[in-house]
């Protein structure tokens, strides 16, 4: 009669007995998955705020406010304007510097430079930490594809040294390399989706600041024949 190979097929014992490399590679995954959990929220909380915000200043431009009333209220504000107040605040600063009498393709041209250089701080500022997340993304499972590969040579070696080998004997360390690759997946799905995701978003608001730029060039340039006279 064959004994019983009894092992203890628990989550918690299974990572404790597992190599110290893949001990690393489950702690390596543990840290990117927190990390990249932290930056999904924060991005999450960050484009709300500038979807929100973009919204109230078109509301304010558009209904007809005076350009010069909401550039003083942009500059004047205890609070830090949104991106759109930026690209607005750097236009309009550079139409204001410009005295009666200047060339108007000069004024216009550097105007557009003005809210250009803006605009990609704005979204440099937006895509921030998203390379991370899709790194995240890309690399996790193979780092947790290591882990188990690593953790498999290691069940196959352990049998070097046993006649008879069983499952019994195999499944124990073929477990605990699988929770690398577990692991790996659990980092990188949440990070390619919140990538995907806020790459969209931020591509929309970028069309939003583009048309926006357009749209205050126009308005710019039909003032500055009364401007400058």
């Amino acid at each position: 009669m064959n004994p019983t190979v009894t092992q203890d097929l628990s989550l918690f014992h299974l990572i404790s007995s597992a190599s110290v490399f893949v001990q690393l590679v489950m702690l390596m995954l543990l840290l990117a998955s927190l990390l990249s959990w932290w930056y999904i929220f924060r991005k999450m909380f960050v484009l709300r705020e500038a979807v929100k915000q973009s919204d109230d200043f078109e509301d304010s431009f558009w209904r007809g406010a005076d350009l010069n009333v909401l550039y003083q209220r942009a500059v004047g504000s205890r609070y830090a304007p949104s991106s759109m107040e930026r690209i607005f605040v750097a236009g309009f600063g550079e139409f204001s510097k410009h005295k009666p009498g200047a060339n108007i393709d000069m004024m216009m041209d550097s105007i557009r430079r003005a809210m250009q250089a803006t605009y990609q701080r704005e979204m440099d500022r937006l895509e921030s930490h998203l390379s991370f997340l899709a790194t995240v993304g890309s690399v996790s499972p193979y780092i947790g594809l290591l882990g188990t590969v690593w953790g498999i040579m290691n069940s196959f070696r352990s049998l070097s040294n046993i006649t008879q080998a069983t499952i019994a004997h195999v499944a124990p360390g073929i477990a605990e390399a699988l929770i690398a690759t577990a692991m790996g997946l659990f980092a990188a799905i949440p990070a390619v989706i919140a990538y995907n995701r806020y790459v969209s978003d931020i591509e929309k608001l970028a069309t939003r600041f583009e048309s926006f730029m357009e749209e205050l060039s126009n308005v710019l340039q039909r003032r500055a024949p009364t401007n400058l006279e």
